[in-house]
């Protein structure tokens, strides 16, 4: 048990559930724990394992003896085996005996819940959105990635408005995970097998994260008997130095084949998300050489069964190494698949003046079948990036098809929405959000029970913002501009856009800044006033994007916009959800075909907030006029500067003409009708289409049947 820590036999089954993040996507299961010992599960970060840890024995007798907690109890643990045994579930019933193996899933991230933090962004939301939603259709899946002990980082926002990087060693007695292997010291994990870096073999051990009857490995370099460096190859995610870099992707890649192999997992399917993870194709190469085929052969096998997603529509954005460094850390492997250096080179060779660099897309291009983009636009920019590598074909016909990206409702919705939908549209909602009938469902949703839920989700995120700012000004030494500047002045009354993703320049965090006096006057209009909450991380070697951050924050302390303008410091899952559910618009503005995807919109569109944004990525095909906005033209933009002036002027605009004025137009009850009109056609129009359901439907009949059915 949990630190000695005895369970009441009749609630004996808590620290199951408590170990298996199927309870983080589930509500009933959620508020068991909370109401175990609320102040405790505030407190311990809405982590069960560390609530367990924690709680009193009083607490755990009195909940063993209450008829209220064991009927909830009952119920989550009835749920909870249902859903572990259940053989009817979507795909069990659509695709009988159609894997002999399940589906392995590598990724550089996974974000899965806040007590378990291994992801940085978007990324790493759709890898666990994506996880969940197999564990609901009944996918036999198991994810591949890293656990890095110091996570990302903690943001913190200086004085003067800079943000300065702080990081936690992750405590392994209070994460949802179990070591493979485990050895002596607390519950470590023990070495599973070793991977070759160059002259040097670096042991890997791994930890295993329960998702409903699906399971997460995550590698883990911190093994006794390795030298002090290696330990640290794990310890953080995204580091800026190549070398590290390309060392962490040969664990990843060639690492987590082996591991699979070394539990007994045979997958029938093998999906790299992003290039990060593209060596795994040659570890899986070597292994079908050793059992006695040509490499042509063992290619041809490999690539049949191997699926690969490409999230950037920018070169850059691709991880690229040196040759010197694949030769220094591989210079013995392209003798194990039998061919030449050459030839090896070539597999990651994007074109004849690339002589000298090492593409990880390219690699993961040319070894998969099945290969798609992350949105429409996006398999139209992919096509034409990459169709060198066919130039045997028209553009359009290079062979990168297209899955819009989804989110996972049951994660992102608030629960306060999940009644009002429950109630209107159905008590088995949780496995129809895909069903495009809803849309006409939501158009009945009464305005006035719509607008109640939307006051009450503003207010929760002011009230989060608020507390961080208390929290501040008592735990630390924090300025009174620094208050101000965590939102102590926000109204609920107002209205809230929301600007919450990374920091990078070409997110452009600081469009709508961009003509502070004309934007001051819509601001701090006395009758209709608009606040701007932002919320983002800068990488820690990202120098133009923390002078952005820094840009941003010093408007939001001037004393100019009334308090108005917020900087919510330390954006993670947790603050995210209070983000996509309060705000009242959700604004998108990165440079044109620079976005592949996104989905922070779709969760706040799931909540009733409306979307306003450049039509790119997802928007380019879920905008349809009455679902919210679209900034500027379609055109593609020439010059940057140009561009943000002639965006901001559009932004400024629909602001002042369209999006302000419906919003402050009320009824005498107070109930804004137009805005509730549109909030509830981006709702029906947006949330089937735009969800993991019909994603991961699409990758099972388009990419994973296919792919086993090629199984030789």
């Amino acid at each position: 048990m949990l630190s000695g820590l005895r369970l009441p036999e009749r609630i004996g089954r808590l620290e199951e559930l408590a170990n298996n993040l199927w309870w983080s996507w589930h509500s009933q299961a959620r508020d068991l724990f909370r109401v175990l010992d609320y102040p405790l599960w505030r407190l311990g970060g809405h982590n069960p394992v560390k609530l367990l840890r924690e709680i009193s024995t009083d607490k755990l007798a009195a909940a063993a003896a209450d008829p209220a907690f064991l009927n909830l109890y009952d119920s989550v643990m009835s749920a909870f085996d249902a859903e572990m045994s259940d053989n009817n579930s979507w795909f069990a019933t659509e695709y009988p005996n159609a894997l002999a193996g399940p589906v392995a899933y590598f990724s550089m991230e996974f974000a899965i819940h806040n007590s378990l933090p291994i992801y940085a962004g978007g990324l790493g939301a759709l890898a666990g959105d994506l996880c969940k939603e197999a564990c609901d259709l009944g996918l036999p899946l198991v994810g591949v990635g890293f656990m890095y002990p110091q996570g990302y980082f903690h943001q913190h926002i200086s004085a003067d408005g800079w943000q300065e990087e702080v990081y936690e060693q992750l405590s392994f007695d209070e994460a949802p995970i179990e070591p493979i292997n485990p050895v002596p010291r607390s519950h470590w994990c023990g070495p599973l097998i070793q991977v070759e870096l160059g002259d040097r073999s670096v042991q890997i051990g791994a930890w295993q994260v329960r998702l409903g009857r699906d399971n997460l490995y995550l590698l883990c370099c911190d093994i006794e008997g390795n030298m002090p460096e290696d330990k640290q190859l794990c310890a953080r995610l995204y580091t800026a130095d190549q070398e590290q870099r390309i060392q962490q992707e040969i664990v990843l890649g060639i690492g987590g084949v082996r591991a699979l192999r070394a539990l007994g997992i045979e997958p029938s399917v093998w999906h790299a998300n992003e290039g990060h993870s593209a060596f795994m194709v040659l570890e899986r190469v070597r292994d079908e050489i050793e059992r006695g085929a040509t490499f042509a052969e063992a290619l041809r096998n490999v690539q049949a069964t191997t699926v690969f997603t490409t999230h950037t529509p920018v070169p850059a954005g691709h991880d690229v190494f040196p040759v010197s460094l694949v030769e220094k850390y591989l210079h013995g492997y392209w003798e194990s698949l039998g061919i030449s250096r050459e030839a090896f080179l070539e597999l990651g060779r994007q074109d004849d003046t690339s002589d000298q660099a090492f593409n990880m897309t390219v690699l993961a291009l040319k070894t998969a079948d099945h290969r798609n983009a992350v949105s429409q636009l996006h398999g139209r920019i992919t096509r034409r990036m990459w169709h060198g590598l066919w130039p045997e074909v028209q553009e359009d016909e290079t062979p990168v098809s297209h899955i819009t990206n989804g989110i996972h409702v049951p994660t992102w919705v608030a629960p306060e929405m999940g009644r009002l939908y429950e109630k209107h549209l159905g008590q088995d909602l949780s496995r129809r959000y895909d069903d495009t009938d809803l849309r006409a469902l939501v158009l009945n949703i009464p305005d006035e029970e719509l607008w109640t839920v939307r006051q009450v989700l503003k207010r929760k995120l002011i009230d989060a913002m608020i507390e961080r700012a208390r929290q501040c000004s008592t735990g630390r030494e924090c300025t009174a501009r620094q208050v101000l500047a965590m939102g102590a002045l926000l109204d609920p009354n107002a209205l809230i856009i929301g600007f919450s993703r990374r920091f990078t320049a070409y997110k452009r965090p600081g469009l709508i800044l961009h003509d502070v006096e004309r934007l001051k006057p819509i601001v701090t209009d006395r009758w209709r006033p608009v606040q701007i909450v932002f919320a983002g991380k800068s990488h820690p070697a990202d120098l133009p994007s923390k002078q952005l951050l820094h840009d941003v924050y010093t408007l939001a302390t001037d004393l100019g916009f009334q308090g108005r303008i917020a900087f919510v410091e330390d954006y993670d899952m947790h603050i995210a959800h209070y983000l996509v559910q309060g705000v009242d618009v959700w604004l998108n503005t990165p440079r044109r075909s620079h976005e592949a995807s996104g989905t922070s919109g779709m969760k706040a569109a799931l909540n009733g907030v409306l979307h306003l944004s450049v039509r790119d990525g997802w928007w380019y095909e879920g905008y349809n006029g009455t679902n919210g906005w679209a900034i500027g033209d379609e055109v593609q933009a020439c010059d940057p500067v140009e561009e943000d002036r002639t965006d901001a002027a559009a932004l400024y605009r629909l602001l002042e003409e369209e999006i302000v004025p419906l919003y402050y137009r009320r009824d005498r009850a107070g109930v804004p009708h137009g805005w509730l009109k549109m909030v509830k056609e981006s709702i029906g129009s947006i949330v089937p289409f735009f969800c993991t359901r019909r994603m991961l439907k699409e990758y099972i009949e388009q990419m994973y049947i296919p792919s086993a059915g090629k199984q030789h």
